[in-house]
């Protein structure tokens, strides 16, 4: 295929140029720089955690290194989802329905947003200010544990508006339909 792309990085910008849905455009930068600034703050913080515990003999430390490598690409993967999932449907013109990238789109701003919320409970008591807002007094009430409850919940919605909308098709030129059957 000459208009194909090659990984990860090459399906971010097919994806943005290959929908119709200015939702999907816009959430393609936004959700991009998003995963490249969470990528970033993980590595540094890696780094960092790796210098403050050099010495130290390996065990505890070296399996909580890894744990943060694997949150931290929690975090990455269903923000890219959305568009990796726009992407290949374009790629292998597969006919869905007419909402299908807009619908990722809004699963993709609704995960970005499960993981502000995700920090405003998993803030230290120190670093949480004084509000009159109910909302927000509400996520400072919850245990700092209940922080990965609003991602899972939206990573989960991200990957059932996938499986949900591609499974409802709609008839392609030659009058037939055309579900991915992977």
């Amino acid at each position: 295929m000459a208009d194909s792309y090659r990984g990860v990085f090459g399906a971010i910008p097919y994806a943005i140029r290959h929908t119709d849905s200015w939702t999907m455009r816009l959430y393609g930068v936004v959700g991009a720089l998003s995963a490249g600034f969470i990528a970033l703050v993980v590595t540094l913080g890696l780094v960092v955690w790796m210098g403050e515990t050099v010495g130290v003999e390996s065990g505890t430390f070296l399996f909580t290194r890894s744990l943060f490598v694997v949150a931290g690409f929690a975090a990455v993967a269903p923000l890219l989802a959305p568009l990796l999932f726009v992407a290949r449907r374009h790629r292998r013109g597969v006919a869905v329905r007419d909402d299908y990238d807009r619908n990722l789109a809004y699963g993709g701003f609704c995960f970005l947003a499960s993981l502000y919320v995700g920090m405003i409970i998993s803030a230290p008591a120190d670093l949480r200010e004084p509000t009159e807002s109910a909302v927000l007094g509400a996520l400072y009430a919850l245990p700092r544990p209940a922080a990965v409850i609003p991602p899972l919940a939206a990573a989960a919605l991200v990957f059932a508006l996938h499986f949900r909308l591609r499974g409802e098709s709609r008839p392609d030129a030659a009058g037939g339909t055309d579900i991915d059957s992977e």
